[in-house]
């Protein structure tokens, strides 16, 4: 007997993939051939619990979990399901217009993609405007305009990665607003919010009301839809650092109150790659006191041309001997080409140049001696940030949760007995912006 379609919605991805070959057969024998082509397409078979909205009437559902866990499929699901309604009205929010293009609409886990063939809206990008056969429409905002929200009224809307939403004048908060004062047509009117978490005013503030029911949830979650070795690539290189914690465990992690660096402040001042050529290029060392004890810090940063620092790479090396950790000095330098090589010297200042030259005769070096302590030596350079004039050319997870951990009082929160690629960081940025620079030189072996 050919099955019915409410029997067909009833069946889940894990209990199908749960059956014997035969029961398995049995079941897709018992569809239309029709239903068979929807199998594919056909959300509550392949959704996982995380992605299938709340039960019961609700007016924000908030989904904070980690990358790859298929948030934006969920969002473009939901918003594929309220367009079966002609009255609906959504709104599609992103950052940016670009981006609500890219991610939301033409991205793979977007409304164009997820749709069945002869079921996709008509898309109107110079409109902003995807209409379905139905009559449901959805208008596309940039959230860094939140000004364009205002007026417009609608039932539904999508808010994707919230967290990434411009903080600057509380424009996100302002987008946020403007789009619950318009959301007043219809019934129940409803808008759901996808992100990785992160401790950004807005989303502080809708989990401290009760705006939303919040969804939270892992990368792991969605293992079955990612590509093979995903996930042991992607914690091989995060680790179990903090922001692994916020990226794949889909954890919020709060800033400390009092800390020099907050995470808000780091996304602010985050570049994919460095924007612009370097003038001078510094490698920074802050040798460890022993082999066994704390990592030596290694970092290299620039001084672009427009004037502003940028952190380039993190190269710490974890428990390694003093000819290991100066071989890598030495490799970095060389790598980088840099125009000075700076190491704090309060640990024995002639074993450090020693085994640094040991390394390379010609390494341009500078012994540097601290008479503050880390954290009094970092509050100017956390100002450069504060006044954007610090970037971060790329992802440094525990470098960063080391900026986060230093406290405006001197005391150290974060990772690991010391900040030491955090004081390999003020070294570099010290000599950079605030030391006194001498000519940039040509690095030669």
């Amino acid at each position: 007997m050919t099955m019915r379609r409410s029997e067909l919605a009833l069946i889940r991805r894990d209990q199908l993939l749960a059956l014997s070959p035969a029961a398995r057969r049995k079941v897709l024998n018992g569809m239309s051939e029709q239903q068979r082509k929807e199998l594919r397409t056909h959300w509550q078979v392949w959704a996982h619990e995380g992605q299938v909205a709340p039960e019961g009437e609700w007016h924000a559902w908030l989904i904070m979990a980690g990358r790859g866990y298929g948030k934006t499929r969920a969002g473009a699901e939901w918003v594929r399901e309220i367009a079966r309604n002609p009255e609906a009205r959504i709104a599609l929010i992103a950052a940016s217009l670009g981006e609500a293009r890219r991610v939301m609409v033409e991205g793979r886990s977007g409304l164009l993609g997820i749709s069945p063939r002869g079921r996709r809206p008509l898309y109107e990008p110079s409109r902003r405007l995807l209409t379905w056969s139905t009559g449901a429409q959805a208008t596309l905002f940039s959230a860094g305009e939140p000004e364009s929200l205002r007026g417009p009224q609608h039932s539904h809307a999508w808010c994707d990665e919230i967290a990434k939403w411009d903080p600057a004048g509380a424009r996100a908060e302002q987008a946020w607003d403007n789009l619950l004062l318009g959301l007043r047509l219809g019934r129940q009117p409803q808008v759901v919010a996808t992100t990785t978490p992160r401790a950004v005013p807005l989303i502080m503030r809708i989990i401290a009301s009760d705006e939303a029911t919040v969804t939270h949830g892992a990368t792991y979650a969605n293992k079955a839809n990612l590509p093979p070795g995903f996930i042991r690539s992607v914690r091989r290189e995060f680790g179990k650092s903090l922001l692994a914690r916020q990226e794949l465990d889909g954890e919020l992690i709060e800033d400390i109150v009092g800390a020099l660096w907050s995470r808000s402040l780091l996304e602010r001042c985050r570049e994919a790659a460095a924007s612009d050529p370097p003038r001078r290029v510094v490698v920074a060392v802050d040798p460890p006191a022993s082999a066994e004890g704390d990592a030596c810090g290694i970092v290299v940063a620039a001084l672009g041309e427009d004037g502003i620092g940028r952190v380039l790479a993190d190269a710490s090396v974890e428990k390694a001997t003093p000819e290991r950790w100066a071989r890598a000095v030495a490799a970095t330098a060389q790598a980088w080409n840099a125009d000075r090589v700076v190491a704090e010297a309060n640990q024995g200042g002639a074993m450090v140049e020693a085994v640094l030259r040991a390394a390379s005769v010609a390494l341009p070096l500078r012994l540097v001696h601290a008479s503050r302590g880390k954290v009094a030596r970092a509050e100017p350079v956390a100002a450069l940030y504060e006044s954007g004039r610090v970037r971060h050319a790329g992802l440094f997870p525990a470098l960063e949760d080391q900026l986060c951990g230093l406290m405006t009082g001197g005391e150290y929160r974060g990772p690991g007995r010391s900040p030491d690629r955090a004081d390999a960081l003020v070294w570099a940025l010290t000599e950079l912006m605030l030391g006194v620079r001498g000519e940039p030189r040509v690095w030669a072996e």
